[in-house]
């Protein structure tokens, strides 16, 4: 399962990366970035697959020696945390 979870982390940050340069760029040029273009389902998708990541590689990596189980609980709630958060920072940010 680490593989899962650090394909989810690799893909997680390389989408984040991107949407954080793409709207360095368009600020610049005055286009649509990648965020505007996702829109919140893109963006909380995003931020789930982050937090599925991080949360089961934290898991995996863990001195406590979690069982593969545990370890997925664990990646769940830290999708459900990316998804919480993400959708409360865009909420934040349109106001």
């Amino acid at each position: 399962m680490i593989t899962v979870y650090a394909i989810a982390l690799g893909l997680g940050c390389l989408g984040l990366i991107a949407l954080i340069f793409s709207a360095a760029f368009s600020a610049s040029n005055d286009k649509t970035d990648l965020g505007d273009r996702l829109g919140l389902a893109g963006r909380t998708i995003l931020g789930g697959v982050l937090g599925f990541g991080m949360g089961g590689m934290a898991a995996e990596f863990s001195p406590l020696d979690f069982s593969w189980a545990v370890s997925l609980v664990i990646a769940v709630a830290g999708l459900l945390i990316g998804v919480a958060w993400t959708r409360y920072a865009v909420r934040k940010a349109a106001t």
